[in-house]
Parts: structure tokens; sequence; C-alpha cells
């Protein structure tokens, strides 16, 4: 399933694509395509040296675009705002998830480069950076991100098809639990930051990150990237956390993106083996804590055959069906799973239902 905010990661959808490739200062070669390169550093020598093989060379993405990988200190090269990679290293605490960091100033989108360069790279890689123009959403819509936002993919493997759809719930309950994480570890006030169903992050009403979970099926095992946004410091075109910390506090307070994401990866990598183990069942309490839709009413728009007028139908989210959609229930009681009707932006509207056995 997918990973959304808006019609995508939704962090910079103000920003133009061509405004975003201005600022980046993209080189190209004599063909004109356009040239990027990423910085790979490990939390051990054991991340870089599974590496080194892919050093100074080439990989093309789809759209022509030519990827040059090296090994250094990414801290070098990165200016004023970007993404801090040995700070974030050093917060980081994780056996898998997160260990190898590849960061670039500019890239067309994290989450394509990882997916078309799937197993050049262990699993558990993370790929970053400063300002995405090609970023990916749901049902393939584009964006383009600014600086201050949090973009970063990563990869993992699967087996369990039925349990695929549930991850992007652990991915977005990951970022909440990180997100309260590093607010109690810089004595700043708790920010209700809640999921919205199915792969959103919401904010005082307002969309302020989300997920993105695309899969390929090989050797019978599901490969995976995870994409993830959230809005940190760029309070445009909604809201970022850091507007919503200073709205309480006053000031200049302000969340660092690599202490979020080492704490992100904490958090999911906890909650992910939970989840393989035990199956989201262990999760749900918690889950559902934290989303917007316990006891909502959802009214329906229906028609019972072509040309009849539309009937309204209320019903009740009681929470998540055994397939990963949601579970509701009518004023009779009745079970119903509700899932998206695939035209709808919001995929709170335009619901379709399925009656389950009583």
């Amino acid at each position: 399933m997918e990973k959304v905010v808006g019609d995508g990661l939704n962090h910079g959808l103000g920003s133009s694509r061509e405004a975003a490739m201005r600022r980046a200062d993209i080189s190209r070669d004599g063909n004109g395509d356009a040239k990027f390169l990423i910085f790979m550093s490990g939390k051990s020598s054991t991340e870089t040296e599974s590496t080194k093989d892919l050093i100074g060379r080439e990989l093309k993405l789809s759209n022509g675009s030519a990827i040059k990988l090296a090994i250094q200190s990414h801290d070098d090269a990165a200016q004023n705002g970007s993404f801090q990679g040995k700070l974030y290293l050093e917060r980081l605490e994780t056996v898998q998830f997160g260990r190898l960091l590849l960061w670039s100033p500019h890239l067309p989108s994290t989450q394509t480069f990882l997916s078309e360069n799937f197993r050049a790279f262990a699993l558990g890689t993370v790929c970053i950076a400063d300002v995405q123009f090609q970023g990916k959403g749901r049902a393939g819509n584009s964006w383009a991100s600014p600086l201050g936002c949090l973009m970063f993919s990563f990869t993992l493997q699967m087996e369990n098809g039925r349990m695929v759809p549930f991850l992007q719930y652990v991915v977005t309950l990951a970022m909440i639990e990180a997100i309260a994480n590093v607010s109690s570890e810089k004595d700043f006030p708790s920010l209700e930051v809640k999921i919205k169903w199915p792969n959103d992050l919401y904010a005082n009403g307002l969309k302020i990150g989300g997920v993105l979970c695309t899969s390929t099926y090989s050797a019978n095992k599901f490969n995976i990237v995870v994409g993830v946004g959230l809005n940190v410091g760029n309070s445009n075109p909604t809201t970022c956390l850091d507007a919503l910390l200073q709205e309480l506090v006053g000031g200049t307070s302000s969340f660092r993106k690599e202490e979020l994401l080492a704490s992100f990866f904490g958090k999911f990598e906890e909650l992910f083996n939970i989840f393989i183990n035990q199956g989201f069942s262990a999760l749900e309490a918690s889950y559902y804590q934290n989303w917007l839709h316990s006891g909502q009413n959802v009214e329906l728009e229906e028609k019972l055959e072509e040309g009849a007028p539309v009937s309204k139908v209320s019903l009740t989210i009681k929470g998540l069906s055994p397939t990963g959609y949601l579970l509701a229930i009518d004023d009779h009681f009745e079970k119903y799973e509700l899932h998206p009707d695939g035209n709808s932006f919001d995929l709170m509207r335009g619901l379709l239902r399925t009656k389950l056995p009583s």
C-alpha cells in the first residue's frame, strides 16, 4: 500500500519543480542529462565496506539522470540547513535500520533511487535528500519539496503478503512516537500530532507529513521501499513541527531533523520486530490511541442502481478490519469494511463499503 501526505509526501507542494531544480544547481553531462552526487557514510565500517565497490560508479535512473556515489564525510559537503550525517549517526542506536546513510543535497526522488537500485545496498539503508523535485506520492503524483522537510526512504523485506498492508501503520506510529520521544528529551511540550488513515500525519487539522510504501515481489519476498516525509522547519504550504512548537513556547525553539530521524529508526526497529513476530494486533491499541478516527461518524453516498437518487448511509468507525481497511458499524450494528473508491483526493471521502459476516 502507499504512503501519502496530501497527494504524496506533501511536505513542500507549494514549491515548483523548476524552482527546486534552480535551487539545486544541478550539473549536466554532455548529453544534457542531470547528474547528482550521493555521499555515503555508515554507523560502523561494516556498512561502508559493504558498498566500497560502488564508489565512483554512476547509477542511472529511468529518467536518464546519473547518480555518482562517493564515500566521505558528507558534512564537509553540506551547507547551512543541510542534513548533518555525523550528528545523526552519533544519535542512532539500531541493529539494522538506518545504519548506512546515503545523503544528497538534491535528488529527483529518494523513493525512485532506492526502488531502482534496491539490491545495490544492504537492507535497512536510508537515503535522504535536502531537496527533492520529483518526490513520489499516491497514484504516481509528483511534488517538489524545499529545505526544512525531513524526506527519506529506506529498504526492508517481508515474506507474508497479508501483513504488508499494515506496514504503513507501523511506520506512521513510529514517527508519532519519535516526535514524542524527541520532545521529551528536549523538554518540549507535547505536540498533538495524530494519524489520519491510512498514512497521513496531521496537526491542528493540517497535513504535516505522510508515508508511502512501494513493493515488488521476487524470490518469495516482498522488496519494500518506505518513503517518509515530515514538515519540520518549513511552515508552507501547511504548517510544521517548529511552528507548532513555537506557538506553544514562543522564541526560536526547533527540532533537529537528525535527532528525529535517529529516534524514528529506534522506534521503528522496535515496533517492526513486534509486528513481524506478533502481528499488528500487538500494536493496535497504541495505534488507535494515536489516530483521529475512533468513534468518527462517516456518511457514505450510494446509488442502489443507475438513475436512482443518491441515498446517504451513516456509519461509525470502530477500528481496522482484518485486511487493513476501516471497520465500521451502522445503526443496526451490522459490520462493514470501508475502502477508498480510488478517485477521491481525500481517502476519507468517497468511501465504499462491503458488508462483513456477522
